[in-house]
């Protein structure tokens, strides 16, 4: 086995006990929610989506909300979109920089409360504000979703797993009601492809991962996927099997050199997940829908 393949091979896990918590928290509130907002994140749209979901919230309505829109291959994440609306779900793709298709989500959303309140009134109960819960894995975007509804920051918002850590309840306006959750996984990783996927858009917290790991299954997504992106980035045109002369030139790229001009390739793995972290790729999504769909 290569070095790349032993790296790349590392299996992916983590499940701390606040999302453990979390579940069972959601499970106990949900007789008070009306509607499901599962965000997911339009670079990895199939990864990204909770495995287990349907266990947790019943036969509750639900709204698929991809987020990240602006940063994914659009081409690509309408197929796995499309691939979701034949399933039956319905999807919203926002862009929460722009605010594109917020107002779409809550007029959406009024309208299925609307179906709701009709069935309270014919029980002789009152009509009352939508109840929804949003839920996600880390990472995806459920705080900045939340700020763009309510029109002001209102979540804490940050590019890394575990901002969120409680269940909270926030008003948007007189017909809705939000209950943010902190970003749950399940509690076995067995897809490697989806957790090496989650790891790379930081949804896997930093500190427990092989950085080495990671930046190698980057670079061979970038190579099958998007070889020009690679090119452009770091002038690499093919993948050698221990990748070390790719490593070389990135580090000459970008100073990765440490004394006796030997590169650091920690600091390069470090690099090249940043990168991807901040976008310097471009749009790409990292999944597809004909090599996942039966995940």
């Amino acid at each position: 086995m290569s070095n790349e393949e032993k790296l790349t091979k590392v299996g992916i896990n983590w499940y701390p006990g606040h999302m453990a918590k979390t579940k069972r928290e959601i499970a106990e509130k949900l007789n008070l929610i009306d509607i499901i907002f599962e965000v997911i994140d339009g670079r990895m749209p199939l990864s990204s989506k909770i495995i287990d979901i349907d266990d947790l919230i019943k036969n509750k309505p639900k709204i698929l909300v991809v987020t990240k829109y602006d940063l994914c291959d659009k081409k690509e994440t309408d197929k796995i979109c499309n691939y979701y609306e034949k399933l039956g779900y319905k999807v919203i793709c926002v862009d929460l920089i722009k605010g594109n298709n917020v107002d779409k989500l809550l007029e959406i959303t009024n309208n299925i409360m609307n179906d709701i309140n009709k069935k309270r009134q014919n029980m002789g109960l009152k009509a009352r504000a939508a109840r929804v819960l949003i839920i996600g894995v880390p990472n995806v975007g459920k705080s900045t979703l939340i700020n763009r509804l309510v029109g002001k920051k209102s979540a804490s918002v940050g590019n890394r797993p575990g901002v969120t850590k409680n269940l909270n309840w926030i008003r948007v306006n007189k017909d809705i009601e939000l209950l943010d959750s902190p970003g749950i996984l399940w509690p076995k990783l067995e897809n490697q492809e989806a957790a090496h996927i989650l790891a790379s858009f930081s949804s896997i917290k930093e500190e427990i991962l092989n950085s080495d790991a990671i930046a190698f299954f980057i670079l061979k997504k970038l190579a099958t996927l998007y070889p020009e992106k690679l090119k452009e980035r770091y002038g690499i045109c093919k993948l050698t099997e221990d990748m070390v002369e790719e490593y070389d030139i990135i580090a000459k790229k970008r100073g990765a050199i440490s004394k006796g001009g030997i590169a650091d390739y920690e600091k390069v793995s470090n690099i090249i997940i940043n990168d991807l972290k901040n976008g310097y790729f471009g749009n790409l999504t990292f999944d597809r829908v004909v090599s996942n769909e039966k995940k």
